[in-house]
């Protein structure tokens, strides 16, 4: 608990020292080590295909630096604060992903992101300098505004097309993101990200770096438009791209796939009266490609019992007829199964005659044994009518009651990534929320399947603009949109269940979002170069470690942060003598923010947490209670630490 973000160079060192510990050496990375055990063959030469462009080194740099900034409550703009599970964040999207690294490293299942596409007329924040001063962005733009350090949120841009580093500042505004985002990612996470034809070879070549092109899954032609834009001077464009990229592709839960449905359930039309619905697929590979030379362990005899049409693995008295994976004109394939396959699933292998020739076939059942339904891969190329840019707009006027966004995406268009990537219990993260359409597909697939998916939306206080739509509305910023659909989403599931027999009271739908905003951190920072009298007045200043008018609730978020806990962690608070102290996730933390005194120190010993934390401040000069208190919980195995 440094008070900072997640050092990610440090992590990416114990990361390579978990791989390779003998190439360190004090601590310190031996490369010429590292080259030997890696082989020359491996190292890059000189001229070596990658995707450079104008800023590329300082955007590695972006990834280096921490944060001591924090997130702050918000109950007055959430739903069910103190027990729902969804978060909404406000504020700037890099600095929120670096203050989630400690929180949420290697949890999220599914991201989706909408970035702005850089077209030449949409803004995005640039360059990512939080500590760059005034008279240095001055010197370095040639542009004058009032004395101090640049907030993040000044820094809104029109990327021109006339800038003669156009893409290159697209490119260096999605790499740093898109780093910490994988960070966030489970390894069987994926993320999805919509793009026009303005970057999309650039992202994808900028993807490759992040996730590496193994991990490549598609690219969607999504038809968002299917009258086409009437802009467009040769061709009318009717359809965006989503690139889909897997953290570790070898993960068999990454995707779902999609329930079957329409025509496709047609195609059940056996029942066996045991499992159901089932159809029958041919065992034998239609892919003359694949034949005994390319597949020599798919090609084998399987023998069939004529009474019943029973397949094995053997010939003996009953399994009489041999039958080997070739075509009616005998050109030999293979089988989809190998023998392994064939042995664990025999019970779904059937044999039927036709011309006098048997064929082996596969029980597809429509629902898996424990009710399921069946999946089918989703298809490269997206038509659905639900998931065009008119459903997007119609439902934002439907809840917000006018047009206040121009091209808002249908939340059918994510609810369908979303049903192809994530289970019921898992976790979506949205870093440019925009409208909020990510929490609205959430909220209406958990509906729809009595899920518990949680939603991670954050989206920057973005101004609206001067006599738009929004503006009109009484909306000022693009994050107030989001906040406002989200809770008229809430209302009509609501109203839509007011009324219902509740078949589920003990797993209710979580209708509810716990809001945070982006703020500095509640804590002063020490300044390491101070001397003389700079010294002396620092000494005095931190005789409170946090800032003046700071809430104990602030300081409790930012202290659950850092030390590494969701946002979502169960907090119990009690109170000992008038004295409110915090007990974290069943007593792996507890905390104490507001006084210290005996009586709290035996309810610490009683309580046995793994963790104590309070403030320095709190002790007073009683340095005795002080290091009889740090005494007894060594004595205890409680972790005691100072603020």
């Amino acid at each position: 608990m440094d008070g900072k973000s997640l050092n990610i160079a440090e992590d990416k060192i114990q990361q390579l020292k978990q791989l390779f510990p003998e190439v360190f050496a004090e601590d310190k990375i031996d490369f010429d080590k590292l080259k030997l055990i890696l082989g020359e063959e491996t190292l890059a030469k000189e001229e070596r295909y990658e995707l450079n462009w104008a800023g590329k080194y300082d955007s590695f740099k972006e990834i280096q630096k921490q944060t001591t900034a924090t997130l702050i409550p918000d109950p007055e703009n959430s739903i069910d604060f103190d027990t729902s599970e969804n978060i909404f964040i406000e504020g700037e999207n890099l600095e929120a992903l670096r203050v989630l690294q400690k929180s949420y490293y290697g949890k999220i299942k599914m991201i989706y992101i909408d970035p702005p596409y850089n077209t030449g007329n949409d803004s995005f924040v640039y360059p990512d300098d939080y500590t760059e001063r005034r008279s240095e962005y001055e010197e370095r733009t040639g542009i004058k505004d009032e004395d101090g350090f640049l907030n993040k949120q000044d820094l809104w841009k029109k990327n021109t097309k006339e800038n003669g580093q156009f893409h290159s500042v697209w490119l260096s505004m999605m790499y740093p993101r898109l780093f910490l985002a994988r960070n966030l990612m489970r390894e069987d996470g994926v993320i999805f990200v919509s793009i026009d034809d303005n970057e999309v070879d650039n992202l994808k070549l900028l993807m490759d770096m992040v996730f590496g092109e193994e991990n490549f899954i598609a690219t969607l032609a999504v038809q968002l438009n299917p009258r086409g834009r009437n802009l467009d001077k040769f061709i009318a464009k009717t359809h965006e791209s989503v690139i889909i990229f897997a953290k570790n592709m070898m993960e068999e839960t990454t995707m779902y796939g999609l329930k079957k449905e329409g025509k496709m359930v047609s195609e059940y039309n056996k029942n066996d009266g045991k499992r159901g619905a089932y159809r029958l697929i041919g065992l034998r590979n239609r892919n003359q490609a694949f034949n005994p030379t390319t597949r020599p362990k798919l090609f084998y005899p399987l023998y069939v019992r004529t009474s019943d049409g029973a397949v094995s693995l053997e010939r003996n008295s009953e399994f009489t007829e041999e039958v080997l994976p070739k075509t009616a004109e005998g050109v030999e394939t293979c089988w989809t199964w190998g023998m392994n396959k064939v042995k664990q699933e025999n019970h779904l292998l059937v044999a039927e005659i036709s011309a006098e020739r048997w064929r082996i076939f596969r029980k597809d059942y429509l629902y898996d044994e424990n009710g399921n339904s069946a999946k089918t891969l989703p298809k490269s190329v997206w038509v659905d009518k639900e998931i065009n840019n008119d459903y997007g707009k119609k439902s934002v006027k439907n809840l917000l009651g006018s047009n206040i966004m121009d091209f808002p995406k249908s939340s059918f268009l994510i609810g369908k990534m979303i049903k192809a990537s994530t289970s019921s219990q898992d976790i979506i993260l949205d870093f440019f929320a925009g409208s909020g359409t990510t929490a609205h597909s959430v909220l209406n697939l958990n509906q729809e399947d009595n899920g518990n998916r949680k939603f991670i939306c954050v989206q920057m206080p973005e101004p609206t603009p001067k006599n738009s739509e929004a503006k009109k509305a009484g909306y000022d910023t693009i994050s107030q949109i989001s906040q406002a659909r989200i809770k008229k989403v809430i209302e009509q599931i609501k109203a839509e269940q007011e009324g219902k027999l509740d078949f589920d009271k003990d797993h209710p739908q979580d209708l509810g979002f716990k809001s945070f905003k982006l703020a500095p951190s509640n804590f002063k920072t020490w300044r390491s170069d101070a001397e003389g009298e700079a010294l002396a007045e620092q000494l005095a200043l931190f005789q409170s470690p946090y800032k003046e008018g700071t809430e104990q609730e602030n300081m409790l978020y930012e202290l659950l942060l850092k030390a590494g806990f969701p946002l979502t962690v169960p907090i119990q608070k009690e109170n000992v003598e008038g004295i409110a102290l915090y007990i974290v996730d069943g007593g792996k933390m507890l905390l104490s923010l507001e006084a210290i005194n005996e009586k709290v120190l035996d309810y610490v010993l009683e309580v046995k947490p793994q963790r104590f934390v309070t403030l320095d401040k709190l002790f007073g000069k009683d340095d005795q209670l002080l290091t009889n208190t740090r005494l007894q919980l060594q004595e205890m195995g409680v972790d005691f630490q100072v603020i």
